[in-house]
């Protein structure tokens, strides 16, 4: 990577730092729900996690639109 790279790198995280700690922070809350799905998947503990976790899975639903929003 060049420095020039690394800086575009930078300026791209410190202008959207919020909708990149917003996912960390989604799936930080899905992840234990991520690997039961990954191990086994059934569709009733997909019904569960979009139950139990709405906020988490609206927030990596509407993550294009976030960052397509923060170019215009």
């Amino acid at each position: 990577m060049t420095l020039d790279s690394v800086s575009k790198l930078f300026l791209y995280i410190r202008n959207n730092w919020i909708p990149i700690l917003l996912i960390i922070l989604s799936i930080y809350d899905l992840r234990i729900d991520l690997r039961i799905l990954i191990d086994f998947f059934t569709f009733s503990t997909l019904f569960y996690t979009i139950s139990e976790h709405p906020l988490a899975i609206t927030i990596l639903l509407i993550y294009p639109y976030l960052f397509k929003s923060i170019k215009k």
